[in-house]
């Protein structure tokens, strides 16, 4: 996996404005919010605490990736975002190997757990939050998208992991 090269900000915000626009109608303020979040965490990334995570394929078109920001003082919890594979890469298993990587840094330092937010509606990438052990705890209206959706959080927490 590649970390940063030069057009990577605006690759990853072109993966999700895509998808998230064809899939379920987000429009600018989804984009603008990736793009301004994103922009935010890479230039403020903490090596060693922070993950990052992208592919890309022979001709240096962005697979997937995904982030990881540490745990800071007013969340406990390390947050995963930015998780997207491009229509090229679905269903060929770097979806899971992206998340595998993170939840290894989530472990590896023994963050007390790591959440998500996303919205009902995405079952595959739930299966697969599921998967890794991640649990459901709050669902509500609330749409920080502005797509009309209804916003879910879900948790995992060292004690909730397998041995």
């Amino acid at each position: 996996m590649l970390g940063y090269r030069p057009g990577l900000i605006a690759d990853i915000v072109r993966l999700h404005a895509e998808y998230y626009a064809r899939e379920w109608g987000f429009g600018l303020p989804f984009e603008a919010k990736v793009a301004s979040e994103l922009s935010a965490f890479l230039r403020d990334f903490r090596p060693g605490l922070d993950f990052f995570a992208a592919e890309h394929d022979a001709d240096g078109a962005l697979l997937g990736t995904i982030s990881l920001e540490a745990p800071v003082a007013s969340e406990p919890l390390a947050h995963l975002r930015w998780f997207i594979t491009s229509d090229k890469a679905r269903g060929t298993g770097l979806g899971r190997r992206l998340m595998g990587a993170a939840i290894e840094h989530v472990d590896a330092r023994s963050f007390s757990g790591v959440y998500l937010t996303t919205f009902a509606g995405l079952n595959p990438a739930r299966h697969l939050y599921e998967s890794f052990g991640f649990a459901l705890v709050a669902e509500e209206e609330r749409d920080q998208w502005s797509g009309g959706v209804r916003e879910q959080r879900f948790e995992r927490h060292r004690s909730d992991t397998k041995v």
